[in-house]
């Protein structure tokens, strides 16, 4: 036989749940008392809410485990729900508090939530179906709404419940409240927030309950918050299930925020606050546990969305032409709400600086993110001046004090000062605008703080950091676009005056000079090594900030300190190799510097690179002699020109060849140097000295020995514009032979810059008569030479050529040749265009903006093409065969042989022109040796 309570279970198990509950209460041998029902069916459940409180508190014990069980058993919706409601209404008030999670949530929550996933997917699976003539399906899905509402209602009732019998809680008596609470608040928002989605365009049949649904999930959310404010947790016990409880809900929470953001901003903002409210309560124990860099991304999420909306409604309000007051106030609204979350993150960042190193990046990006978005950016928003301001003063101001936070903290440093960082074109102005920022509040911070940002990083573990200098320069070198514009920023207002807009430039120019004044002399060698690396910069505009800069640490520092930087200078010009552009800089650098030496330290240099000395005169050709004193510039004037012309007699009597005339260019741009800074110092003997040794130089010239040697070029360039200088004294035979080569040369297409010596020259013809018996050859010439210039599509030879034109056509007397210098309609306009200071092309300045737009991102990447493959080369092992390795020298031999047949074609073009001279014979049997001597060493 089967003993007696096995089969009574067997028979339990095959009973509907509602007859089990009265046939145990029966087997129990207690009759219920009169005016009680035993809970079977739904009108036992409507007795049981007829029950007084003191009943309800009494029968606890026996009632409560029936409807427990009950509840697990019952597979249906309605009955589970009126069974919760019982519970939570009639008994929940009676149990004891520190046994609810034990007795009653443990128990009941996990089938809540169960029963709350099945309704939502069964909502969700029928709602594909909706629409307005299938009333069973409507019917039916408003049912399940309106079950859910009663369900998240009963939850409610469980949290009040706790609320108002506790003064604080302890989290993990009823830890599985918040757990299963916060799972249903998030899975009613996701569904309310999907629901146009969802409901495919029959929402409205159902809206009305998906409100009360929202409205009820509000409301239960609210609760809960007030029940977590009340947790207390002890600060001196590391670990426990309290800790993890306390990390878990404020992380549901964040996931709750992300899907509220867009639907509630109100209810967003009050779920940020308590989310960090509820971290810096419990800062000391959940720390460690809390997944910070989860939290730093979704309020920089937050913020970038609410910055973008606010500037949405700005653009629009600018873009209409009535002023709507309700888009006005909701522009100001979403505001405050920006600013409410950045003063958020500015609290959180404060507190946890030291565990947000994974968060560095995400802060960049946002302060980089919204500046691109704001003038003076080209990528910003086109919004009024009236909201710029006030974006500015109530939204971004936030931001400063959070770089100041940052400050500090070395892994922010590290991804601001990344070697490899690479930001596209709309982040490369706002990375500039950071690093100023930076700049301007290093010096009230500690001198280890300014050390960290001011140098390198040279630990071999440590990710490659470059130092604030070198970072400013290379930002600045990538803001090309906001630099030609160029764009504005609002300038420095001082008392009394009216604030006036600055250029890019002048705005990093000018932080830059002032964190110089504040820097400490122990980072000096870093400044000056990021200095002397941007003057040498293939950027011209990197190099001419540098030099500013340069130069307004000269006049800030010492006398001494302004020489030394100058005699530096001095020797890495001397010690520079051959033309390069790094030259150039130097050399321009050298001329500026040299204006702000003291007398005594200027008679210093002189005595230490004295003009005297030809090895001297590479650094002579860089100054400009007005800088001296007049008695030493005369001096100065004295020497140069004495060893110049020597020099030059010395080359022509030795008859070097065109191969050889590196030294020779120098003696010329020496020469060159003096008529240009101090030709009044010059005496009538030395101006006629310069005058026939040019002249001189110029009888070896000839097209194709131009065309062919590109030193002889830099000779042309250096000769015309010293000739230029004594034009009114020149020979009018000389003057034919100069335009004649020219206007050959021009037909050639030269370089450049041999171009704008052409123009120098001719410019200056326009202050010389010329003669009656050469107008018939001089004046055609001219004007084919100036037609060719003007024609040139090259832009600087056409400003140039423009320009010169102008020069020539005021000061000739010779007025009849200007209009057969115009022999094109596109010339004629072209001039008159530039004489009436008309743009070529009418651009707006939204055109403009666009097209500086494309012209980054093609500049951006070329120069990222240009990288790749010279990282490549750079990797390349050089082959141990090639044909240089056995030949050394092999391009030298080539330039030698080379330079010598230009030589003897300008012997060929001499005896063209004019019978040769007696020791010419001589000179080439002496030549035809040499020849024979070489080539038997050759062979």
């Amino acid at each position: 036989m089967v003993p007696a309570p096995a089969r009574a279970r067997k028979a339990c198990r095959e009973l509907p749940v509602w007859a089990v509950a009265g046939r145990l209460e029966a087997a129990r041998g207690r009759g219920m008392s009169e005016g009680r029902a035993a809970p079977g069916s739904a009108a036992s459940l409507e007795e049981l809410r007829s029950w007084p409180e003191e009943l309800c508190r009494r029968e606890l014990p026996s009632v409560l485990p029936r409807l427990l069980s009950m509840y697990q058993h019952s597979d249906n919706w309605i009955e589970h729900i009126q069974i919760l409601k019982v519970i939570v209404e009639m008994f929940l008030p009676h149990m004891d508090h520190l046994t609810l999670e034990e007795t009653f949530f443990s128990q009941v929550l996990p089938k809540t939530v169960k029963l709350f996933d099945d309704m939502m997917y069964e909502l969700t699976s029928q709602a594909r179906g909706l629409s307005n003539h299938n009333l069973e399906i409507q019917t039916s899905l408003r049912n399940i709404l309106q079950t859910m509402v009663q369900l998240l209602a009963a939850l409610t009732g469980c949290v009040q419940h706790v609320c108002a019998t506790q003064d604080s809680i302890i989290l993990e008596n009823i830890h599985s409240l918040p757990s299963s609470v916060l799972h249903v608040i998030k899975s009613t928002f996701v569904h309310c927030k999907d629901s146009e989605s969802v409901y495919s365009g029959h929402l409205h049949l159902v809206s009305d309950l998906l409100q009360a649904l929202f409205k009820e999930a509000y409301c239960l959310q609210k609760q809960l918050m007030e029940l977590l404010d009340m947790v207390c947790m002890d600060p001196l016990i590391d670990e426990n299930a309290d800790i993890l409880n306390m990390v878990i809900v404020i992380h549901s929470l964040l996931d709750i925020c992300s899907v509220i953001s867009s639907m509630d901003h109100a209810f967003h903002a009050n779920t940020w606050k308590f989310i960090i409210k509820q971290s810096l309560k419990h800062q000391s124990v959940i720390k460690n546990q809390l997944k910070h860099r989860d939290i730093i991304a979704s309020l920089c999420e937050d913020i970038l969305f609410s910055f973008h909306s606010c500037l949405q409604l700005a653009e629009q309000m600018t873009q209409s032409e009535a002023q709507d007051n309700a888009d006005y106030k909701l522009f100001q609204k979403t505001l405050k709400l920006c600013r409410f979350f950045a003063n958020s993150l500015l609290h959180y960042t404060k507190e946890f600086l030291p565990l947000l190193s994974d968060s560095c990046c995400t802060l960049h990006q946002l302060y980089l993110q919204i500046h691109s978005k704001f003038p003076p950016s080209l990528y910003a928003a086109r919004i009024s001046k009236a909201q710029q301001e006030e974006i500015a003063g109530t939204f971004l101001v936030t931001l400063d004090p959070l770089i100041t936070q940052l400050l500090t903290f070395q892994p922010f440093m590290q991804v601001v000062l990344d070697s490899k960082l690479e930001l596209p074109c709309d982040l490369q102005l706002p990375q500039c605008l950071l690093l100023v920022v930076v700049m301007d509040k290093l010096p009230s911070q500690p001198d280890h703080v300014q050390a960290l940002w001011c140098t390198e990083s040279q630990l071999a573990d440590a990710a490659a950091r470059v130092s604030l200098f070198r970072a400013v320069f290379c930002s600045f070198e990538q803001c090309a676009g906001e630099l030609s514009l160029p764009v504005h920023l609002r300038g420095v207002q001082r008392k009394g005056q009216v604030e006036v807009a600055v250029t890019l430039y002048q705005h990093v120019c000018v932080h830059l000079c002032a964190f110089i004044t504040s820097f400490p002399p122990s980072l000096f060698p870093e400044l000056d090594v990021a200095l002397l690396n941007a003057v040498l910069s293939a950027n011209m505009i990197t190099s001419l900030l540098a030099m500013d800069v340069w130069c307004f640490l000269s006049r800030y520092g010492t006398a001494e300190l302004c020489a030394h930087h100058v005699t530096i200078v001095a020797q890495l010009i001397k010690s520079c190799p051959g033309e390069c552009y790094q030259l150039t800089n130097l050399s321009i650098l050298l001329r500026r510097l040299f204006f702000f030496m003291a007398p005594p330290q200027q008679v210093e240099f002189v005595q230490k690179f004295s003009p005297k000395a030809a090895e001297n005169l590479p650094l002579w050709q860089c100054i400009s002699l007005q800088a001296l004193p007049a008695e030493l510039r005369k001096r100065a004037v004295c020497d140069v020109t004495r060893v110049g012309i020597a020099r030059c007699r010395e080359w022509l009597s030795s008859r070097r060849t065109w191969g050889e005339l590196e030294s020779l260019n120098t003696l010329l741009s020496a020469l060159l140097a003096v008529c240009n800074s101090a030709r009044e110092a010059l005496d009538i003997p030395q101006q006629t000295a310069i005058m026939e040794t040019g002249s001189q130089l110029w009888a070896f010239l000839n097209t194709n020995l131009v065309t062919g040697q590109p030193h002889v070029q830099q000779t042309l360039s250096l000769l015309l514009p010293l000739l230029g200088f004594f034009v009114h004294t020149l020979d009018p035979h000389l003057i034919s032979q100069v335009v004649t080569l020219q206007t050959s040369l021009l037909k050639l297409e030269p370089p450049d810059h041999v171009c704008l010596a052409v123009l120098d020259f001719v410019s200056s013809l326009g202050k010389f008569f010329i003669p009656q018996a050469f107008q018939d050859k001089l004046l055609p010439s001219l004007s084919s030479l100036f037609a060719l210039l003007l024609a040139d599509r090259n832009w600087i030879v056409e400003q140039h050529s423009l320009e010169a034109f102008t020069q020539f056509a005021e000061g000739t007397n010779h007025e009849e040749i200007v209009p057969q210098c115009l022999r094109s309609e596109d010339t004629r306009n072209k001039v008159v265009s530039f004489l009436e200071k008309t743009p070529l092309e009418d651009e707006t300045a939204v055109a403009r903006v666009e097209r500086v737009k494309q012209e980054k991102g093609i500049f951006r990447e070329h120069f990222a093409k240009v990288a790749v493959e010279a990282a490549k080369w750079s990797s390349l092992q050089p082959d141990a065969k090639r044909a240089r390795q056995e030949f050394p020298l092999e391009e030298e031999y080539r330039s030698a042989l080379q330079a010598a047949s230009g030589a003897l074609e300008a012997v060929e073009s001499l005896l063209q022109k004019a019978p040769a001279p007696d020791w010419l014979p001589q000179k080439m049997e002496m030549l035809q040796e040499r020849i024979d001597e070489l080539r038997r060493r050759v062979l």
